[in-house]
Parts: structure tokens; C-alpha cells; sequence
């Protein structure tokens, strides 16, 4: 899960292999983002689910600061607990290899 920025200025969200264009309009990406987590928040009811909160939430991070870094510690964790399914996936851990192994604290 990363956010890229192609050379015509506009963004994509990266889900493992898929990549999503997004509007280049910030204003647009925050309000399409919180529409998808506040319509997922009813997923109980028939046509919304949710699905729709975490795709919500990663196209937010794209101009959010705060939801940005809850994306980045959930990639960490998840690339440390499930170092095969990460790498299959493309999450990459904080500083970390293609192997998993951590970097010594003095190197």
C-alpha cells in the first residue's frame, strides 16, 4: 500500500500489484476519501460495505499527514508479523531488506 506520483502531476494508490488513479484535485481526493469511510461505517446495510473504509482511509493518506502515518505504522506491523504475505504483496517493513532481516542499531 503506497501512494505514487506520476510524472503528469497526477497521484495513484499501489494495492500490491493493482494501482489506482486518483483526481489531481486534493479538495475531491478528501472529500471522494471521506465519503468512502463514512458510507463503509453503514456496511451493514445492502450495496455499501466495509470495504469501502480502508480504501477510504488510503486515499486520504495521499494529503493527510495523520491518516498518512496510521498507513505507514500498519504497513510496518503488518510487514514485520507476516513477512512472506508482505513480500507477495510488495509492503515494505521500516528498513528492512528483500529478506526481513533487521538492521543492527550501530550500522
Amino acid at each position: 500500500m503506497a501512494e505514487e506520483t506520476s510524472a503528469g502531476g497526477g497521484s495513484r494508490v499501489r494495492i500490491g500489484s493493482y494501482r489506482m488513479p486518483l483526481p489531481r484535485s486534493r479538495l475531491l481526493r478528501i472529500v471522494i476519501g471521506s465519503l468512502l469511510v463514512l458510507f463503509g461505517l453503514l456496511g451493514f446495510l445492502p450495496v455499501v460495505g466495509f470495504w469501502m473504509v480502508p480504501v477510504g482511509l488510503l486515499i486520504l493518506s495521499v494529503d493527510i499527514p495523520r491518516v498518512r502515518r496510521w498507513r505507514r505504522r500498519f504497513a510496518v506491523w503488518y510487514a514485520r508479523k507476516y513477512p512472506r504475505t508482505a513480500a507477495r504483496l510488495h509492503i515494505r517493513g521500516n528498513g528492512e531488506g528483500s529478506n526481513g532481516a533487521r538492521k543492527p542499531a550501530g550500522q
